[in-house]
């Protein structure tokens, strides 16, 4: 069954969860490249700060690399790297998450 295409601004407002169904944070922004037409990433507000306390610094919000979303649905499933993440496990995809620039 195919389901008719959403326009790409109906992701932001809903929620990221984690593959383990750990509440992460809300879409706030898209990351793109207009060169290559697709999605790279997705810029995160409203952060579970237990998930990432002191690893933002100052920062309101992170960007999580578009290849690790599993499911878009009512909610954002994300691949559990970003529990690693927050566990301060040395591995190298955790280590693509970062805060977005303040500049645009």
């Amino acid at each position: 069954m195919n389901a008719a295409p959403e326009e790409i601004t109906s992701l932001v407002g809903r929620e990221v969860y984690s593959s383990n169904g750990v509440f992460v944070g809300e879409i706030e922004d898209i990351q793109l490249d207009l060169d290559a037409r697709a999605v790279t990433g997705l810029a995160l507000a409203e952060l579970n700060h237990e998930l990432f306390a002191g690893e933002v610094g100052g920062s309101t919000g992170v960007i999580v690399p578009y290849r690790w979303v599993r499911a878009v649905g009512d909610i954002v499933l994300v691949n559990d790297v970003i529990e690693r993440y927050d566990a301060g496990e040395p591995e190298e995809e955790a280590a693509e998450i970062e805060a977005p620039s303040e500049t645009r």
